[in-house]
């Protein structure tokens, strides 16, 4: 009979303890993308309160897609835990990797966004990702109440262009072993972590080729 009553008291306390537990993580996010618009401008609590209200927490399974190829991106995404990965596919069947997105960072198919049109991006969760989403019809709600957001977003298109560009330019005239130390510049947390093969999609050599490469890096550094 106690273990009964234990039993039932743990069916009832458990719905509660995954509320709790959800709050305390939901709060760790928006602290985490408050902490990440401070960066570019200065909101009163009132403003953070709105912004907050707007956002949709989301979660994804390893290998989930969150956007394909042809479909239409209506909301921006901000990494709280996790990584995303943005990719295409070519005529091949090949996949180039064009970014990731770890914690802290924002990713969206900006074509796609920014037109209302078809993309050509694909994203994809590399492990258990949580992300909190601002659909673009909320952004324009949010340069209208709180216009300081349109210099925000307007900051973070203005560095996704540059470093797009500068990727084509580094494609086009870096050896893979620049690319590669590129790479570990922009990206440090995720050096270790993530599969030889994605990195190499995104520096645009075979994982073979890049297997070499690497081991032949680590051969002149010993």
């Amino acid at each position: 009979m106690r273990f009964q009553s234990i039993a039932i008291f743990l069916c009832l306390v458990a719905p509660i303890l995954r509320e709790i537990n959800f709050i305390f993580t939901y709060m760790e996010a928006t602290d985490l993308i408050l902490n990440n618009i401070s960066g570019y401008i200065s909101l009163d609590e009132k403003d953070k309160a709105f912004f907050i209200s707007l956002l949709k927490p989301m979660k994804l399974k390893r290998r989930q897609m969150l956007l394909k190829e042809g479909g239409i991106c209506r909301f921006s995404s901000f990494v709280t835990q996790g990584c995303l990965r943005g990719f295409s596919v070519d005529d091949n069947g090949f996949e180039h990797v064009l970014n990731f997105a770890p914690q802290n960072w924002w990713i969206a198919d900006m074509y796609s966004l920014i037109t209302q049109k078809s993309g050509v991006l694909n994203i994809e969760a590399l492990e258990d990702t949580e992300i909190l989403t601002l659909s673009k019809v909320h952004q324009e709600e949010l340069y209208v109440k709180i216009p300081v957001f349109e210099r925000f977003f307007r900051i973070i298109t203005e560095n996704s262009l540059v470093t797009y560009q500068q990727r084509l330019l580094d494609n086009l005239s870096l050896t893979a072993v620049e690319r590669y130390n590129n790479f570990c510049k922009k990206y440090p947390t995720l050096i270790t972590c993530l599969p030889s093969k994605q990195i190499a999609a995104y520096i645009g050599v075979t994982p073979e080729f890049f297997s070499k490469m690497r081991h032949n890096m680590v051969k002149k550094r010993s």
